[in-house]
């Protein structure tokens, strides 16, 4: 596994991720958007736990509650919420094949969405009385693998 992580290559995903978040998407399709940015965060917490952690994921949800003119904190908080759970189970989640590390992150991920439809909720926003909100943790569960091996190559090779 990966123990110093480029940072040039950190700032360019976490830049890409918010980009991506914001970014336009096709609208019969745009509640199966990825949460790319909880990707950048779980990545970057399950490869360099030392260097990555709970108040950097809580700026770049931050960063995102600005960027999606949300209530400041709601989205900061899921993405903490996101590294302090991967951070507990990092070293168990390394030994896991890909397949199950695509189950932890569709439900990390689907945690996030809960918490983050839950609070917006509470907040007054309108939303579905269904689980459609959860469509987003399933698709980055499926781009996980993509993700992570593109990742891994780019900071290994520039790292």
């Amino acid at each position: 596994m990966l123990s110093v992580i480029s940072y040039p290559i950190f700032v360019l995903s976490a830049v890409l991720a918010l980009v991506l978040s914001i970014s336009l998407f096709p609208v019969g399709w745009f509640e199966f958007r990825p949460e790319w940015l909880g990707l950048v965060v779980f990545y970057w917490t399950f490869r360099a736990p030392a260097q990555f952690g709970i108040l950097l994921a809580w700026f770049l949800g931050l960063l995102l509650d600005v960027l999606e003119a949300t209530p400041l904190g709601v989205n900061a908080l899921a993405m903490g919420l996101i590294a302090f759970l991967v951070l507990t189970i990092h070293q168990r989640l390394r030994m896991y094949p890909m397949p199950q590390q695509c189950l932890m992150v569709f439900l990390l991920l689907g945690i996030n969405q809960m918490l983050v439809h839950f609070i917006k909720q509470l907040l007054g926003a309108e939303g579905d009385a269904g689980f459609g909100y959860l469509w987003p943790a399933a698709t980055s569960a499926l781009i996980w693998p993509v993700v992570c091996v593109l990742l891994d190559n780019i900071n290994r090779k520039l790292g």
